[in-house]
């Protein structure tokens, strides 16, 4: 069985009285030193890739391509005696946080990656990150983040300047803001979607423009609500519920999982009156191998053979190739 599996979230108390949860709404940036970090976290089992602390380590990592910064655990801070350098203000899908954050003199992907200096960490609990730390896209925009789901492992390396595509892999090419990577080749149920691919989320996350579109119309089956926990141990409430058919270039996932919420990554990117969807490793995990290419703008999404996984729990799941 694959990592990622299992959605961490909580069933509120409000479904038994057959209620429905309400999106939150994060807070407003209190300045333009505003940090983000976007997504809920499954706990259980993570891929990780090394990086190497001041020559020490190997650290395991994990890789969140939603989150703007590289992100430590305080407890990774104290054994280093990392020194302080203040407070900022932590955006997750949970709203606004004010946290601490430590230097870090030299952090290196691996013993010869390219390294970042002088780094200023948030620092977040290790329970809630899930590791000691988190890389952020603020060290991978000349990278390749790869996950390959057959082999059950993760591996970030610089990109390469022409890579060939296989057979059954689908490339989908992308336009870059704030460095995120944003797929415009896209659709949910005919309605075109912008697609963030976000790998520190368990579940895929829908924006309230791309709800409404899809109720307006009678796309959305019954949702039930949930509670989705961010990096910094908050909680939001989100509708869950399914899409039929969401295609993503070449691609069709069916019957695919979303939670609707409102984090404010949606806004920080220009598309939070645009219908968008964070894509999270929920969906990722259909496929047998996601590569993420900051350098070269496209995400490459190699289709499944005979490792297919299951589908998460409660709403089924499928990824098909899109003929024609």
């Amino acid at each position: 069985m694959r990592a990622f599996l299992s959605i961490r979230h909580r069933v509120m108390a409000l479904a038994a009285l057959g209620l429905l949860a309400c999106a939150a709404n994060a807070a407003t940036p209190e300045s333009a030193e505003t940090d983000h970090v976007q997504g809920g976290r499954d706990l259980s089992a993570r891929l990780t890739v090394p990086v190497t602390i001041n020559g020490g380590g190997p650290y395991h990592f994990v890789v969140d391509t939603g989150a703007e910064r590289t992100v430590i655990s305080r407890e990774l801070a104290k054994r280093l005696t990392l020194a302080p350098a203040g407070r900022v203000t932590l955006l997750s899908i949970a709203g606004s946080d004010s946290v601490d954050t430590a230097m870090v003199p030299e952090l290196r992907l691996t013993a010869r990656g390219n390294q970042l200096s002088d780094l200023e960490a948030p620092l977040l609990a290790e329970y809630h990150l899930g590791a000691v730390g988190m890389l952020g896209i603020d060290s991978l925009q000349t990278k390749r983040v790869v996950l390959d789901f057959r082999k059950m492992r993760m591996s970030v390396s610089d990109a390469p300047r022409n890579s060939r595509t296989v057979s059954d892999e689908i490339v989908v090419t992308a336009r870059r803001k704030l460095g995120q990577l944003i797929l415009i080749d896209a659709e949910a149920e005919g309605q075109k979607i912008a697609v963030i691919i976000d790998t520190g989320s368990a579940v895929s996350i829908g924006n309230p423009a791309l709800r409404d579109r899809l109720a307006r119309r009678g796309k959305l089956g019954r949702s039930i609500p949930i509670s989705i926990t961010s990096v910094t141990g908050g909680t939001t409430p989100a509708e869950y519920t399914a899409v039929k058919h969401i295609r993503i270039g070449g691609a069709t996932l069916n019957n695919m999982p979303i939670a609707f919420a409102d984090p404010q990554i949606f806004q920080r990117l220009g598309l939070d009156k645009k219908p968008a969807l964070l894509l999270g490793m929920d969906a990722l995990q259909m496929f047998d191998r996601v590569s993420i290419d900051f350098a070269n703008r496209n995400v490459r999404f190699l289709m499944p053979g005979d490792a297919w996984q299951m589908p998460p729990p409660q709403l089924a799941g499928e990824v098909t190739p899109r003929r024609g």
